[in-house]
């Protein structure tokens, strides 16, 4: 099915993996055609759970190959850019909430060569990220509140998708769009038609069933979304 030329990819999020067999989740999604893996960092403060640090991120990344997009939510994302960066994170995403100079995090995360994403929470206009929306590789587009996994998708988020993607191609960008939260083979629809390419999917890939045809079924559904933005 066309998907208007633009690469469609799915980062299963390992938040909602088997924590005691992490290397079995990272396998699993490998061999059912993951694209990318999604890493969350919480540190109590901007969201009230705790989860991933540095060293986890280091041990994902000595056991795939597969893009490492952690997802900082956390209150002071430019203190610990670095940190990420030498772990393995391949995309650093920080919250334009956060009480980092957004200007500062870009350009630090320019400065060690890794790409650097936007995120907004649900109650959080697009607008938030004029400051640096045309210097991200990514925008993210939050379609739960952040900070636990299992919870149900936010309709809100598709007009926010739609608004991002509109502004990405009036610019002529590549720059990745992602939509986290609540991600399944029914949201992931109305999520692609509005213009998403990075998909986040935890429960829907990790909570029942075989991993692989968990993918293979998220993949016929964005499928089918970018296809229907393009008739």
């Amino acid at each position: 099915m066309p998907t208007g030329g633009r690469r469609l990819r799915l980062a299963p999020s390992l938040l909602s993996a088997d924590f005691g067999a992490l290397g079995d989740a990272v396998r699993a999604a490998e061999a059912g055609g993951a694209d990318a893996l999604h890493l969350d960092v919480m540190d109590g403060h901007f969201v009230p759970n705790i989860s991933f640090g540095p060293a986890l991120v280091a041990a994902v990344r000595e056991r795939t190959r597969l893009p490492l997009d952690v997802h900082l939510m956390i209150s002071e994302p430019l203190r610990y850019l670095d940190a990420f960066h030498r772990s393995g994170g391949d995309t650093l995403v920080f919250h334009i909430e956060s009480d980092s100079d957004p200007e500062e995090v870009v350009r630090k995360a320019r400065g060690l060569g890794v790409a650097v994403g936007g995120a907004v929470k649900p109650e959080t206009p697009l607008a938030a990220l004029d400051p640096v929306f045309d210097r991200l590789d990514q925008v993210l587009v939050m379609s739960v509140h952040p900070g636990f996994s299992g919870q149900a998708f936010l309709p809100e988020a598709v007009p926010k998708v739609r608004e991002a993607r509109a502004r990405i191609d009036r610019a002529g960008a590549s720059t990745d769009l992602s939509i986290d939260g609540g991600v399944t083979a029914t949201t992931a629809v109305a999520a692609a038609e509005a213009g998403a390419t990075f998909f986040v999917c935890g429960n829907a890939v990790f909570a029942s069933g075989d991993v692989t045809s968990n993918l293979r079924r998220l993949r016929a559904a964005v499928d089918e979304g970018a296809g229907r933005a393009v008739r």
